[in-house]
């Protein structure tokens, strides 16, 4: 799935969104509401009452149709009834709104991983380590599991991921002699030619608008900006080589007008999208089963295939966009609500059919390897099988990525500064200097130490 702030088959902006996380997310205040104290471990005996014993949870998430998973977890436990309830674009904001007011959260939530921080912060999410969970970490890749893990504390269970790959138009790459790069010095080279070429046409779009898709390109690079030790230090590191290699690749693309920096998810991107004015993206694994619904009417004139390397011989992706189910820590049925997280995530029947029926990217490493989903050919991607392109390319995330506890902020500054720089064709290291001033000062002000 896209990530939350844009996320389509939620019907979600991702403005509105970053407005309605802006501060609040980052205000690091506890929660009001009392919370029981967490046991160290929960019997079997303890989780078998519980699962048995007339209980209501109330579930928010923005998966849609996910009321078929429930169904089968209800069957499976009778007396455990679920209400899922979708806040649309308001899910953030009324989440935390619930949790200050101490009243009218849910039991189980979906929240984003590079949001998990700032929940973990203000002491809103359930520890599930303790109902089980830590035996699910074999279930996924390193990469994944650090995502939702601190030590021996788990505070959700992952559910979908967006490794990076490159879709691409094979008949305009075709038509322009060009072979998909498999080098970011061939894409460089390549996008040129194609543009002399075609003068009305980019080989690619290169948003400012979008954090996202940036700090996937800074994570397969090496780069690590964020950090965070769980308490009041974070690390903020911007200007690493790692980072300015980035950078110093898009600048000469961004500046010459190579490639268009048009921003994404708007009505004119779409139509670019759908009219072949982009000949490439390079986006995540929801990517495949978006393109399928913005641009029908190109059907069977995509591929798929890895991001171009900086090093060939030593595949690499970053991430961009995910989701996971997490419990809050206000649950009056904490044995219950983590049982279901676990359950939807890590069961093979409920966790394929978030892979087939509401095209979830998986995180589970058994569903990556089940050939109901690898081996799917895509009729949209000329009978290719996309999602084993993707699978193997999850293979090949680089692990200990983190974030900050204040990501929203983050996030909306971005666009201020690296996205601005972006938008006008100016000097991206510029750009990307201010971004690093703009978290450090934000940091600051919010009594954080900056390491």
């Amino acid at each position: 799935m896209r990530p939350f702030t844009k996320r389509p088959a939620a019907g979600l902006a991702a403005t509105t969104i970053v407005a309605a996380l802006a501060l609040s997310a980052c205000s690091g205040g506890a929660s009001t509401t009392p919370t029981t104290a967490a046991p160290s471990a929960v019997s079997q005996a303890a989780i078998d009452a519980a699962m048995t014993t007339k209980t209501d949870l109330t579930f928010w998430t923005w998966v849609p149709n996910i009321q078929d998973e429930i169904d089968l977890f209800e069957k499976k436990y009778p007396a455990i009834h679920v209400t899922v309830v979708n806040e649309g674009s308001a899910h953030y904001t009324k989440l935390r709104t619930a949790i200050k007011a101490g009243t009218g959260a849910p039991d189980v939530a979906a929240i984003e991983y590079q949001y998990l921080p700032s929940f973990t912060q203000g002491n809103s999410l359930l520890d599930l380590a303790p109902y089980g969970a830590a035996k699910a970490s074999g279930d996924y890749a390193s990469w994944i599991w650090s995502q939702v893990s601190n030590g021996s504390a788990v505070y959700a269970i992952p559910q979908d991921v967006g490794p990076m790959g490159n879709l691409y138009r094979e008949d305009l790459l075709s038509a322009a002699g060009i072979t998909p790069p498999t080098t970011w010095d061939e894409f460089a080279a390549d996008a040129r030619a194609y543009r002399a070429a075609n003068p009305d046409k980019y080989f690619t779009d290169y948003p400012g608008n979008d954090a996202g898709a940036f700090v996937g390109l800074l994570w397969q690079a090496g780069a690590r900006p964020f950090g965070y030790d769980g308490k009041k230090t974070v690390t903020i590191n911007l200007e690493s080589p790692e980072a300015e290699k980035v950078v110093n690749f898009w600048n000469p693309l961004v500046k010459d007008g190579v490639v268009a920096v048009d921003p994404d998810f708007t009505d004119q991107w779409y139509q670019s999208i759908a009219n072949g004015r982009y000949a490439s993206w390079q986006t995540a694994a929801w990517g495949p089963v978006f393109l399928q619904g913005t641009a029908a009417k190109t059907s069977g004139l995509w591929r798929a295939a890895p991001l171009p390397q900086w090093d060939a011989s030593k595949p690499t992706s970053g991430n961009w966009g995910g989701s996971t189910t997490a419990v809050m820590k206000s649950t009056k049925n904490p044995i219950a609500a983590a049982q279901l997280a676990l359950w939807l995530n890590t069961q093979h029947e409920p966790s394929l059919m978030l892979a087939t029926k509401q095209f979830l990217f998986p995180a589970s490493t058994s569903i990556l390897k089940d050939p109901a989903f690898i081996d799917e050919k895509s009729e949209f991607y000329g009978g290719q099988q996309v999602n084993k392109e993707f699978a193997a390319i999850s293979a090949t995330v680089v692990p200990d990525f983190s974030w900050l506890p204040f990501m929203d902020y983050a996030y909306s500054s971005y666009n201020e500064t690296m996205g601005k720089a972006v938008a006008d064709r100016t000097d991206l290291a510029a750009g990307l200097k201010a971004w690093q001033t703009a978290l450090t000062t934000y940091a600051t002000q919010q009594g954080f130490t900056v390491k």
